[in-house]
């Protein structure tokens, strides 16, 4: 009688081993349950470590562009602030009253005659550094830049000035 019990190929006993349950498993089945072996693990380690070196430069590359990318987006942003603040008082802020003018009132002269708040608040670079305001400008009729990563005028690189002018 053909049943699906009596088609099933006969198991040799050398190719089993035994289980918790006293049933037979098949000894490939057992090779496939066992865990990997030190060398294919110390394989796979070398494998992500090359990886690694070669990915971590190029992310951390990124991450000194997006600070510059950052910091000229933000100088973009203070010098329409600054236009917006020269269309209502007809001038830009004194460089004593700086930046600040545009988040606060001036009480020093010359004193703006249509002030608003043009900025919630004064952003840092992205290296931590105030944002430098010079009027007169060097440049141009005002400046604003940052001095970059190592917060000093001139550099090269992330170190480089970033403004206005720009």
């Amino acid at each position: 009688m053909n049943t699906p019990a009596n088609l099933a190929p006969a198991l040799d006993p050398l190719d089993c081993l035994p289980t918790d349950n006293g049933r037979q498993k098949p000894l490939r089945l057992a090779r496939l349950e066992r865990g990997f072996t030190l060398i294919e693990l110390m394989v796979v380690l070398v494998i992500i470590g090359v990886l690694a070196a070669l990915i971590v430069p190029n992310v951390m590359e990124r991450a000194d562009d997006a600070r510059i990318t950052a910091a000229r987006t933000d100088v973009n942003n203070l010098v329409q602030a600054l236009k917006l603040y020269r269309l209502d008082n007809q001038r830009y802020p004194s460089a004593e009253q700086g930046l600040q003018a545009l988040v606060v009132r001036p009480t020093s002269g010359p004193e703006p005659t249509n002030w608003k708040p043009y900025l919630d608040k004064l952003p840092s670079d992205p290296w931590g550094h105030p944002y430098v305001y010079l009027n007169p400008g060097i440049k141009g009729e005002i400046d604003v830049m940052s001095y970059g990563a190592d917060g000093q005028s001139g550099g090269q690189g992330k170190d480089a000035d970033i403004g206005s002018w720009q």
